[in-house]
Protein backbone atom coordinates (compact mmCIF):
# COMPACT_ATOMS: atom_id res chain seq x y z
CA UNK A 1 0.00 0.00 0.00
CA UNK A 2 0.95 3.55 -0.91
CA UNK A 3 -0.26 5.94 1.86
CA UNK A 4 -0.95 9.67 1.38
CA UNK A 5 -2.18 12.53 3.13
CA UNK A 6 -5.51 11.70 2.12
CA UNK A 7 -5.43 9.02 -0.70
CA UNK A 8 -4.50 5.80 -0.21
CA UNK A 9 -3.28 3.50 -3.34
CA UNK A 10 -3.85 -0.32 -2.16
CA UNK A 11 -4.01 -3.47 -4.39
CA UNK A 12 -7.53 -3.66 -6.45
CA UNK A 13 -9.88 -6.88 -4.95
CA UNK A 14 -12.28 -8.62 -6.39
CA UNK A 15 -15.23 -6.88 -5.00
CA UNK A 16 -13.75 -3.36 -6.49
CA UNK A 17 -14.94 -5.07 -9.90
CA UNK A 18 -18.08 -3.46 -9.33
CA UNK A 19 -17.18 0.19 -8.44
CA UNK A 20 -15.15 -0.14 -11.63
CA UNK A 21 -17.88 -1.62 -13.52
CA UNK A 22 -19.91 2.03 -12.71
CA UNK A 23 -17.14 4.55 -13.75
CA UNK A 24 -16.27 1.91 -16.81
CA UNK A 25 -20.10 2.28 -17.48
CA UNK A 26 -19.67 6.18 -17.27
CA UNK A 27 -19.56 7.99 -20.99
CA UNK A 28 -18.21 10.99 -19.97
CA UNK A 29 -15.08 8.68 -18.05
CA UNK A 30 -14.60 6.64 -20.50
CA UNK A 31 -14.08 9.57 -23.03
CA UNK A 32 -11.83 11.34 -20.61
CA UNK A 33 -9.81 8.27 -19.81
CA UNK A 34 -8.24 7.38 -24.06
CA UNK A 35 -8.17 4.46 -25.43
CA UNK A 36 -10.99 3.07 -27.71
CA UNK A 37 -15.01 4.22 -28.46
CA UNK A 38 -16.65 3.54 -24.79
CA UNK A 39 -18.82 0.07 -25.25
CA UNK A 40 -20.71 -1.10 -22.02
CA UNK A 41 -18.95 -3.49 -19.67
CA UNK A 42 -20.75 -6.39 -17.29
CA UNK A 43 -19.68 -7.37 -14.05
CA UNK A 44 -18.60 -10.57 -14.92
CA UNK A 45 -16.00 -8.96 -17.66
CA UNK A 46 -14.54 -7.02 -15.05
CA UNK A 47 -14.71 -10.41 -12.59
CA UNK A 48 -13.14 -11.73 -15.15
CA UNK A 49 -10.40 -9.05 -15.93
CA UNK A 50 -9.38 -9.68 -12.28
CA UNK A 51 -9.08 -13.06 -12.15
CA UNK A 52 -6.52 -12.96 -15.01
CA UNK A 53 -4.59 -10.16 -14.58
CA UNK A 54 -4.80 -9.67 -10.49
CA UNK A 55 -5.02 -13.44 -9.45
CA UNK A 56 -3.14 -15.52 -12.59
CA UNK A 57 0.42 -15.24 -12.28
CA UNK A 58 0.10 -12.10 -10.85
CA UNK A 59 3.65 -12.02 -9.48
CA UNK A 60 5.11 -13.18 -12.59
CA UNK A 61 3.91 -9.24 -14.01
CA UNK A 62 5.19 -6.57 -13.44
CA UNK A 63 2.18 -4.18 -13.90
CA UNK A 64 1.05 -2.64 -10.80
CA UNK A 65 -3.00 -1.84 -10.29
CA UNK A 66 -4.07 -0.02 -7.27
CA UNK A 67 -7.15 1.19 -5.95
CA UNK A 68 -7.33 4.94 -4.93
CA UNK A 69 -9.25 5.31 -1.83
CA UNK A 70 -10.34 8.67 0.40
CA UNK A 71 -12.58 8.84 3.22
CA UNK A 72 -13.01 4.99 3.70
CA UNK A 73 -14.15 4.40 -0.19
CA UNK A 74 -12.81 3.80 -3.64
CA UNK A 75 -12.95 6.95 -5.69
CA UNK A 76 -10.85 5.72 -8.47
CA UNK A 77 -7.81 3.36 -9.57
CA UNK A 78 -4.60 3.90 -11.54
CA UNK A 79 -1.39 1.93 -12.43
CA UNK A 80 1.97 1.17 -13.19
CA UNK A 81 2.92 -0.87 -16.36
CA UNK A 82 4.83 -1.39 -19.29
CA UNK A 83 8.04 -1.75 -17.35
CA UNK A 84 11.30 -1.66 -19.27
CA UNK A 85 14.16 -2.68 -17.46
CA UNK A 86 16.92 -1.90 -20.25
CA UNK A 87 15.71 1.77 -20.86
CA UNK A 88 14.42 2.02 -16.60
CA UNK A 89 11.26 3.47 -18.08
CA UNK A 90 7.38 2.57 -17.17
CA UNK A 91 3.73 3.57 -18.38
CA UNK A 92 1.70 5.81 -15.41
CA UNK A 93 -2.30 5.87 -15.77
CA UNK A 94 -4.76 7.32 -13.62
CA UNK A 95 -8.98 7.94 -13.15
CA UNK A 96 -10.69 9.30 -10.65
CA UNK A 97 -14.07 8.07 -11.19
CA UNK A 98 -15.87 9.64 -8.30
CA UNK A 99 -16.76 13.00 -9.18
CA UNK A 100 -17.27 14.72 -6.04
CA UNK A 101 -13.43 14.26 -5.83
CA UNK A 102 -12.86 15.89 -9.35
CA UNK A 103 -10.84 18.87 -9.26
CA UNK A 104 -9.83 18.80 -5.30
CA UNK A 105 -6.41 17.48 -6.29
CA UNK A 106 -6.74 13.65 -5.28
CA UNK A 107 -5.09 12.59 -8.31
CA UNK A 108 -2.59 14.82 -8.30
CA UNK A 109 -2.11 13.02 -4.87
CA UNK A 110 -2.49 10.06 -6.63
CA UNK A 111 -0.13 10.75 -9.14
CA UNK A 112 2.63 11.85 -6.82
CA UNK A 113 2.57 8.30 -4.94
CA UNK A 114 2.91 6.46 -7.91
CA UNK A 115 5.88 8.65 -8.94
CA UNK A 116 7.44 7.93 -5.85
CA UNK A 117 6.83 4.38 -5.91
CA UNK A 118 8.57 4.40 -9.63
CA UNK A 119 11.57 6.18 -8.99
CA UNK A 120 12.26 5.34 -5.51
CA UNK A 121 10.96 1.86 -4.81
CA UNK A 122 11.36 0.60 -8.41
CA UNK A 123 14.40 1.96 -9.44
CA UNK A 124 13.26 3.81 -12.65
CA UNK A 125 14.61 6.71 -14.63
CA UNK A 126 11.71 8.02 -16.23
CA UNK A 127 8.10 7.62 -16.34
CA UNK A 128 5.31 8.51 -19.64
CA UNK A 129 1.97 8.67 -20.09
CA UNK A 130 -0.57 9.61 -23.00
CA UNK A 131 -3.25 11.77 -22.82
CA UNK A 132 -6.13 13.22 -24.85
CA UNK A 133 -5.94 17.63 -26.33
CA UNK A 134 -8.99 17.78 -24.80
CA UNK A 135 -8.68 16.23 -21.03
CA UNK A 136 -7.13 20.06 -19.83
CA UNK A 137 -8.26 18.80 -15.92
CA UNK A 138 -5.75 15.83 -16.94
CA UNK A 139 -3.38 18.26 -18.32
CA UNK A 140 -3.34 20.69 -15.28
CA UNK A 141 -2.79 17.34 -12.53
CA UNK A 142 0.36 16.18 -14.60
CA UNK A 143 2.38 19.22 -15.30
CA UNK A 144 1.84 20.20 -11.65
CA UNK A 145 3.29 16.69 -10.82
CA UNK A 146 6.36 17.77 -13.33
CA UNK A 147 5.27 16.08 -16.50
CA UNK A 148 6.43 18.04 -19.54
CA UNK A 149 4.47 17.62 -23.02
CA UNK A 150 7.48 15.46 -25.22
CA UNK A 151 4.92 15.03 -28.47
CA UNK A 152 1.58 15.21 -30.14
CA UNK A 153 0.01 12.83 -32.32
CA UNK A 154 -2.24 15.47 -34.52
CA UNK A 155 -5.86 14.52 -34.78
CA UNK A 156 -4.79 10.77 -33.06
CA UNK A 157 -7.79 9.99 -31.25
CA UNK A 158 -11.79 10.35 -31.88
CA UNK A 159 -13.45 11.49 -29.13
CA UNK A 160 -17.29 12.14 -29.23
CA UNK A 161 -17.58 12.93 -32.93
CA UNK A 162 -14.13 14.41 -33.44
CA UNK A 163 -10.65 13.67 -33.53
CA UNK A 164 -8.19 14.89 -30.84
CA UNK A 165 -4.54 15.11 -30.41
CA UNK A 166 -2.76 12.83 -28.47
CA UNK A 167 -0.14 14.31 -25.87
CA UNK A 168 2.79 12.40 -24.90
CA UNK A 169 4.26 13.32 -21.62
CA UNK A 170 7.34 12.50 -19.55
CA UNK A 171 8.74 12.62 -16.28
CA UNK A 172 12.70 11.98 -15.39
CA UNK A 173 13.39 10.75 -12.13
CA UNK A 174 15.98 14.03 -11.70
CA UNK A 175 12.80 16.19 -12.47
CA UNK A 176 10.84 14.20 -10.38
CA UNK A 177 13.59 14.93 -7.90
CA UNK A 178 14.32 18.59 -8.20
CA UNK A 179 10.73 18.77 -7.74
CA UNK A 180 10.58 17.51 -4.62
CA UNK A 181 13.09 19.94 -3.01
CA UNK A 182 10.88 22.97 -4.04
Amino acid sequence: MLIGERVTLRPLRRDDMETLLRFSNDVELELLGGGDPPKPHTLEAWQSWYDENMVKDADKKSDMSFAIEADGKMIGHCGLWRFNSTNRTCCLGIGIGDRAYWSRSYGREGVGLLLDCAFRLHNQRKVCLDTSDDNVRAQRCYKACGFVEEGRLRQQLWRGGQYVDEIHMGILEEEWRKGLST
